[in-house]
């Protein structure tokens, strides 16, 4: 397969941080009744690793997400980027989701210096830094197009240079490549990490497909059915760089894969269990 990742123009100011959540709990109200979506979840990710999370609907993965990139505060614990708390204001953290979410009204370059623009980067180092991604990304040829003349998976490689173009300390991943078809996500998973392998930035990267998550992670945490907590924090020991081959030929991935698989249909049937008692008690 083609990489995305080219030899960068200039030094990449790019690198991870550590994240932290510590005791942290939290619940949304359903109807008149709270319903726990975190419960005591503490994990430590170290600066630049890669780290999935897996786990039944509604263990609180994206709630996780967002505490993180400063979008909803846990209502008791901590959350930590570098050892602060995160806070308004805060931005170490970038987003990319499985919706590209690119503006329509903006080519391919403007929507890449979208988020700097809002950060006050100049005009002229905004466009320098979109058009060195754009080269990374193979888009260079169609930093003038209309976005929405774009292949999906083309546009989630803009959305791709958005994100990185900004040198997040960490990169929050929300199944970012579940739009796209069989062929093209496993294109995009491997180009992805040929990027993120120069860029290093930390990665907290939510799926509900365990073979991804092996495929790319440091470390894979697997969640309790709601209230979601940790309950296997697995370490995969795969050489990178990574490759699709992998998922047959590697008898370590089999093993990763057969043991996690075990656990989280286990997870998933106490979910559905728990999900039909409270339909009966309504």
């Amino acid at each position: 397969m083609t990489g995305l990742a080219e030899t960068p123009t200039r030094p990449t100011t790019a690198k991870g941080v550590s994240v932290e959540f510590e005791n942290v709990r939290h619940a949304f109200l359903h109807g008149n009744r709270p319903v726990r979506v975190l419960d005591d979840f503490n994990l430590r990710i170290e600066p630049s690793e890669f780290v999935s999370i897996v786990g039944p609907s509604g263990c609180g993965k994206t709630t996780a997400l967002g505490m993180v990139g400063n979008l909803l505060k846990p209502r008791s614990g901590t959350v930590r980027i570098d050892g602060a708390e995160v806070r308004p204001g805060s931005n170490d953290a970038a987003f990319l989701f499985a919706r590209d979410a690119l503006l329509p009204w903006r080519r391919v370059r403007s929507n890449v210096e979208l988020g700097m623009e809002v950060r006050g980067v100049p005009k002229a180092e905004r466009r320098e830094r979109a058009e060195e991604w754009l080269r990374r990304v193979r888009l260079h040829e169609f930093a003038d197009s209309d976005v929405l003349h774009l292949s999906q998976g083309m546009r989630q490689r803009v959305a791709i240079a958005r994100t990185l173009v900004q040198s997040p300390g960490v990169l929050l991943m929300d199944e970012p490549f579940a739009a796209l078809d069989a062929q093209t996500r496993a294109i995009q998973q491997e180009e992805f990490l040929r990027l993120w392998e120069a860029e290093r930035p930390t990665v907290i990267f939510v799926t509900h497909d365990l073979e991804e998550a092996i495929l790319l992670s440091d470390r894979v945490i697997l969640m309790a059915s709601r209230p979601g907590r940790m309950v296997v924090d697995m370490k995969i020991e795969l050489e990178r760089p990574r490759h699709q081959e992998m998922r047959r030929s590697s008898d370590l991935f089999k093993s990763y894969f057969h043991d996690m698989s075990a656990r989280l249909r286990a997870e998933v049937d106490l979910a559905e269990q728990r999900m039909m008692e409270e339909n009966q008690n309504d």
